[in-house]
């Protein structure tokens, strides 16, 4: 399918004295978390919460320092995720994608609001 990538927001939503960040973020059903490189977990002041224990794509595993809560926007949707402070890009996995009731479009690889509820995120809770 390709790479998708979706402008969002991130923010600290303990101190809303800080500027929102706005990022280019890598998009991947296939991983779960939101994962932030440390310069924006540093411009946000978030506190690492824990580590923990990650495996990576080549079977490894390494301690990740865990932060949050990370506010989180894209288009009319907000999520509030902790996120896992690794890499240098940011990555908006499942879970996060799940909270914000986005889904991929394949044809345009696009990130885009659930069409079956374009006006309010939906979720299941049963």
């Amino acid at each position: 399918m390709g790479l998708v990538y979706a402008d969002i927001t991130l923010s600290n939503p303990v101190d809303s004295n800080l500027a929102p960040v706005e990022v280019h973020s890598l998009v991947d059903s296939g991983a779960l978390h939101l994962c932030i490189p440390q310069h924006i977990a540093f411009q946000l002041k978030l506190n690492e919460l824990e580590k923990r224990e990650v495996t990576l794509a080549d079977g490894s595993k390494r301690l990740i320092p865990y932060a949050g809560p990370i506010k989180v926007n894209f288009s009319n949707r907000t999520a509030f995720v902790g996120a896992m402070i690794m890499g240098d890009e940011v990555l908006l996995g499942a879970i996060p994608m799940e909270d914000l009731d986005v889904v991929i479009h394949p044809a345009t690889r696009t990130l885009r609001v659930n069409p079956e509820s374009p006006n309010i995120a939906m979720s299941k809770a049963k």
